[in-house]
């Protein structure tokens, strides 16, 4: 029975994997050909359906480190697939005024080679049982360049969205209400700011170590 298991979970796991490697695929090809094209103005337009499905399909790799089906701690996965999303929905989604901003172009660029390199590992991991030394390098070296863009990106887009989201008001709960409860998005954003400073280098330390600790055990093998 736990041959069966194992057999079902790398087919799940192999076949997620590769699923969301073409849906970032797409997200760089057209992220790329549109900047060629038409400029970065219009790159979230071109991207967005994709860049929905392929960031939001990440929810479940939450559910996979609860139920036991990965080894990835949820204190490492869920901030970051927070942040992502947050920066998917809560900005770009929300607020279309952001859309056109160079950074959406950095930003995309950052995060699809970055999961490009990640799933393509993960699904050739588990439907082959290792992956080329090469693709390894990758996934843990790549993020020296990609993770400081990627968040400066995240960063400067939820910046220069608080004068829409203050104008807007989407997203605030005012009193009186049923509840009794009042929300302000405007000051929420400053908030999910403030927890960059401390956050980002967290996570870059964490994907230092992993990096050394995945390459260690990769030379002794």
């Amino acid at each position: 029975m736990a041959g069966v298991f194992s057999l079902l979970r790398r087919l799940y796991l192999t076949l997620y994997n590769w699923t969301v490697f073409v849906g970032w695929a797409q997200v760089l090809f057209l992220a790329v050909r549109t900047l060629k094209e038409s400029g970065h103005e219009h790159v979230y337009n071109s991207v967005e359906k994709p860049l929905l499905l392929a960031q939001t399909a990440a929810v479940l790799e939450i559910l996979h480190g609860l139920v036991g089906l990965v080894r990835s701690p949820i204190t490492a996965t869920l901030p970051q697939i927070g942040s992502r999303l947050y920066v998917t929905w809560g900005i770009l989604y929300s607020f279309p005024e952001i859309r056109t901003h160079f950074l959406v172009s950095s930003l995309v660029i950052s995060w699809s080679i970055t999961e490009i390199i990640r799933y393509s590992f993960f699904g050739t991991k588990e439907a082959l049982g290792f992956a080329p030394s090469w693709l390894m390098w990758l996934r843990y070296s790549t993020f020296f360049l990609l993770y400081p863009t990627g968040i400066s990106s995240e960063v400067g887009l939820i910046y220069f969205a608080l004068p829409y989201i203050k104008k807007s008001e989407k997203y605030c709960v005012r009193m009186p209400n049923t509840w009794n409860f009042s929300f302000d998005y405007f000051y929420a954003a400053i908030l999910v700011l403030g927890v960059y400073v401390p956050g980002s280098p967290h996570m870059y330390s964490y994907m230092l170590g992993q990096r050394k600790k995945a390459l260690s055990k990769s030379k002794r093998e």
